[in-house]
């Protein structure tokens, strides 16, 4: 696993995903939850302009702060995303030749799977952790299931309509960390509901530790 990425997960094992941010307020939500705890940001290439957000972060936020792009599908963005200063490839699927191709770049690589098929395929490619993808259809039970096949070593990331008090039950069942959506930022929400939502989430997953 990229090292970098193996110590931001062990500081504040959440995952900021900020679809549809633009580069006029990426900067002001960036220092939000770098400040609450968090350490990896990763704004979808579906976003207005997400290169330019990514680059603007990667210098704003420095290395201690993981940025990557999300919703990856093509080799040559993996490119324009080290280019941007981008160190975390995120992706919606198991593509392998996407993985592989990520390893190359030295990018820490975070790729979606729903099923063991596609969680040994990802590993064997070389993926750094999986994004259990959709985990709105995907309960704490499948994820427990998943977790003892593919044993402790692999960090499991449930991402897809995680609520605050929903974590502690996929911790239980073996989940490493969260990708957080829409439940932490939606395009036009405030920088301080940012920040109260980054918060929340925090303060519930200590909780769920201790």
């Amino acid at each position: 696993m990229s090292e970098s990425f193996k110590e931001a997960l062990a500081v504040v094992p959440l995952v900021a995903i900020l679809r549809g941010i633009t580069p006029e307020e990426v900067i002001a939500v960036g220092d939000v939850l770098v400040a609450s705890g968090f350490r990896i940001i990763e704004v979808p290439l579906t976003s207005p302009d997400a290169m330019r957000s990514i680059a603007m972060l990667s210098d704003h936020l420095g290395p201690a702060t993981i940025v990557g792009a999300g919703t990856v599908r093509r080799v040559e963005q993996l490119d324009e995303l080290v280019a941007a200063g981008g160190t975390l490839m995120v992706t919606p699927h198991a593509d392998t030749k996407l993985i592989r191709a990520a390893v190359d770049r030295n990018l820490a690589t975070l790729p979606g799977v729903a099923t063991p098929t596609e969680a040994f395929a990802a590993i064997d490619a070389g993926a750094d952790a999986l994004k259990v993808f959709p985990s709105d259809i995907i309960p704490p039970s499948t994820l427990a299931a998943l977790r003892t096949v593919i044993g402790p070593d692999v960090p499991l990331i449930p991402t897809g309509g995680i609520q605050p008090e929903t974590m502690d039950r996929y911790l239980v069942a073996g989940a490493s960390g969260f990708g957080l959506g829409t439940a932490l930022y939606r395009p036009g929400d405030s920088v301080a509901h940012v920040q109260k939502m980054a918060r929340s989430f925090v303060t519930n997953l200590i909780a769920a530790y201790a």
